[in-house]
């Protein structure tokens, strides 16, 4: 089945809802990176986070990256997602030897950036400090804290024996300023040992799960959308990078008269530039340094 995220109300539009299987999307970053377990998971977890949250978008060009730096052995992660469910990312360290359920021993300390590019001048940027490396508690703090929404946040990801993913998702639940205790006191009760990934496992549906958990709350979906794994990388936006570099930067790599290689790190994908290619673009002024 294609991954896809789900968006919605319920107890009277006093909460709403963002949820998705992301299965195949982790299992295609495992791939192209060729993470060892415990990076696919921690990796995993912040795509499934990122395309959720991608999905929170308002606007059809806005875009949101999360960024983890810290001290642990996978030295950092990035994720980057739109309002359309495509989402992609990459870790410093792909191949960290831990067991895959020691995510927070991996990450350790660090802090966790939250970038939105909305169309304005600049881009906003909250950060917090991680509080337990597991992401989505983070993610949950990152919006108890910034954006003053009390939410909670499940991502997980289950791997087969051959460490392939065998069912990876969460949810985003967030609390309007008019709901009722009873109905946070209830969730709060439910959330409770509630694993979303155990019961993909099991064969529930990204539907059946939310229905079980806001059983008698009248959940309502407002939309269904798929999601995926895709990196829009292209030689003209790779130009973009090595015009960044500046003119002296590009001016030695002409006098060492090579091609230039430069690798995507979401895709993995090889753009070559020529010395013929890099002279045009000392030649036609685009750079501004």
């Amino acid at each position: 089945m294609n991954d896809y995220i789900i968006r919605g109300m319920a107890a009277g539009n006093q909460v709403r809802f963002f949820a998705c299987n992301s299965t195949e999307t982790v299992e295609k970053s495992r791939i192209t990176h060729n993470t060892s377990p415990v990076v696919t998971c921690a990796l995993g977890r912040l795509l499934t986070g990122g395309v959720l949250m991608g999905a929170m978008c308002k606007n059809d060009n806005d875009k949101l990256t999360i960024r983890i730096q810290c001290q642990g052995p996978i030295q950092g992660l990035l994720v980057t997602a739109d309002s359309k469910g495509n989402v992609k990312g990459y870790v410093s360290e792909p191949e960290v030897l831990l067991p895959a359920t020691e995510v927070a021993k991996a990450i350790d300390l660090g802090v966790m950036s939250v970038i939105k590019d909305i169309g304005l001048k600049e881009p906003y940027v909250g950060q917090t400090h991680l509080v337990s490396s597991e992401i989505a508690e983070d993610l949950t703090y990152y919006f108890a804290t910034s954006d003053q929404i009390p939410s909670s946040v499940a991502l997980g990801v289950l791997l087969n024996d051959d460490t392939s993913v065998k069912n990876a998702g969460g949810f985003i639940i967030q609390l309007l300023p008019f709901a009722e205790e009873s109905v946070i006191s209830s969730l709060e009760q439910r959330l409770k040992d509630f694993s979303f990934t155990r019961m993909l496992e099991s064969g529930m549906t990204v539907e059946q799960i939310i229905d079980k958990l806001f059983e008698g709350f009248e959940p309502v979906i407002t939309d269904r959308m798929p999601c995926a794994y895709v990196c829009d990388c292209s030689k003209e936006r790779v130009e973009q990078a090595v015009i960044s570099l500046g003119r002296k930067e590009i001016a030695s790599m002409i006098d060492d008269n090579e091609p230039v290689e430069v690798v995507c790190d979401f895709c993995h994908t090889k753009y070559t530039f020529s010395t013929e290619e890099l002279l045009n673009i000392l030649q036609e002024g685009k750079t501004t340094r």
